[in-house]
């Protein structure tokens, strides 16, 4: 099947954690056409049941399907792809990219053989992360902490507010403060909002600790599965589509703008 220059790449979260997941596939693939979907009505997912999640995500991406017509979905989110991944696959005719936490990447590096999962409270409680970490890190002590708080965080930054450090900083200790805390080296920022406040974090850290993220990885995987398809001369103007939008949406504009997304959609 032939795919038009002009099929954009959707990319999904529940809010701007995507973007996270946005710049290295823009980086691989400056001319990609780009639809980004944050379901703000619907956010934070972090904190939501596994079944709300379940059935929100698949109802919204077939929607969102249908109105853009992508050529590839990236659920950019680690809660709704660990959670409803293999759903939304069944249920769309287009291929789907998930996000994992980078366990894999993380437990290569790690020397100390102990890594953090940092994430939602929702992701970080997931059988999946489980596996990961027994197929991947056997040989680790894998600590996990939610913060709910530093996913709200993510969102102040990119609506340029005021950023309490306390927050980054609390949410590193629930990690940290674990019994084998003192000899963790590597820590997976296992939420797409989290690598957005890298510099907060780093700035929070008593120490110096290594931060993976699986961006590069989701960028790699784009590349891969559209490779041989047509993409347009120049990059054309991105679409921000929000299932509401609110003042909240409107004091991103000028973040939204430097990730090239010049249009705001309401679903």
């Amino acid at each position: 099947m032939t795919v038009s220059p002009d099929a954009p790449v959707l990319f999904f979260d529940s809010g701007v954690g995507g973007l996270s997941i946005l710049a290295p596939a823009h980086a691989l693939l400056p001319t990609m056409p780009v639809v980004y979907a944050a379901d703000s009505a619907g956010f934070p997912y972090g904190t939501k049941s596994e079944a709300e999640i379940a059935a929100r995500v698949p109802a919204l991406l077939g929607r969102l399907v249908e109105r853009y017509r992508p050529r590839l979905v990236v659920i950019a989110c680690n809660t709704a792809s660990t959670i409803a991944l293999s759903v939304v696959r069944a249920a769309l005719d287009v291929p789907v990219v998930g996000t994992v936490p980078a366990i894999k990447p993380a437990a290569e590096q790690s020397i100390e053989r102990v890594i953090g999962v940092l994430g939602t409270d929702a992701t970080v409680r997931q059988p999946y992360v489980d596996r990961l970490a027994a197929e991947h890190g056997a040989d680790c002590t894998v600590l996990r902490h939610g913060s709910a708080a530093l996913v709200a965080l993510a969102e102040a930054k990119l609506r340029g507010e005021t950023l309490d450090p306390a927050v980054a900083r609390d949410a590193l200790a629930g990690l940290l403060d674990q019994p084998g805390g003192e000899r963790m080296d590597v820590v997976v920022l296992a939420c797409t909002h989290f690598p957005l406040l890298l510099d907060e974090l780093r700035a929070a850290s008593p120490r110096e600790l290594a931060f993976v993220d699986g961006g590069p990885g989701i960028a790699r995987r784009i590349a891969y599965l559209t490779q041989g398809q047509a993409w347009p001369d120049a990059q054309p103007d991105g679409v921000a589509v929000f299932t509401r939008v609110d003042a909240d949406t409107e004091a991103l504009r000028p973040a939204l703008l430097s990730y090239g997304l010049t249009r705001i959609d309401a679903l």
